[in-house]
């Protein structure tokens, strides 16, 4: 009976990550669906032209880029549906990214699910995608949550050796937390890859560390 137990209770904590991650997928909706149209990857955008142009012109115009306002209703509904039919679509992320801190809230009006989904979303939908995890860095150090931030950022500059974006970003928050090993270590990583900004470089040299 005991031993009956103990398998039982086995079998319950090895399902607790599946929930957890069921749970989440259901809250941050399903990528597919019968009211989504694609979803298509962003990555493929050249060879998704006509999808692409489709829901750009009516869904991500430019002053919808430049959070003016929306083409079919809100910003943020507009921003929503062309993150629905291309859940990595890079420049809508980011977008979105600067409408929810501009309006300090995590769920602007017209958008279906809270800003963080849309980043799980994407990366649900293409894990590899290295600039969806710079722009979630990106915006996660600037909500204030900078451990999440250098997670999502490590990962980029894992998938993207070569993004000197990443690794500036990723040298500012390791200096932030006083890591200067780190922090040298990606800023020269960016410098090597042609960064323009000093910024980071002028941090550690004040600091006595480069």
């Amino acid at each position: 009976m005991e031993k009956i137990l103990r398998i039982g209770v086995l079998i319950l904590l090895m399902s607790i990550p599946t929930l957890l991650m069921a749970r989440q997928v259901n809250f941050c909706g399903e990528l597919r669906g019968p009211d989504v149209y694609g979803p298509y990857d962003y990555l493929n955008r050249y060879n998704l032209k006509y999808h692409l142009d489709l829901v750009e012109t009516m869904h991500f115009t430019a002053e919808i880029e430049n959070l003016v306002r929306g083409n079919t209703g809100t910003i943020g509904g507009d921003l929503s549906y062309t993150l629905l039919a291309f859940p990595n679509h890079h420049r809508a992320l980011t977008a979105l990214a600067k409408l929810s801190i501009r309006d300090k809230t995590t769920h602007p009006p017209g958008l279906k699910y809270p800003t963080e989904c849309y980043f799980e979303r994407a990366i649900r939908f293409k894990s590899d995608d290295g600039i969806v995890r710079m722009i979630y860095g990106g915006y996660l150090s600037k909500i204030g949550k900078p451990n999440q931030a250098i997670e999502q950022l490590e990962i980029a500059v894992k998938l993207q050796p070569d993004n000197a974006t990443a690794h500036y970003n990723l040298g500012l928050l390791y200096f932030d937390k006083k890591d200067y090993g780190k922090s040298r270590m990606h800023a020269e990583s960016a410098y090597t890859l042609d960064f323009p900004l000093p910024g980071l470089r002028n941090k550690l040299k004040n600091a006595g560390k480069w």
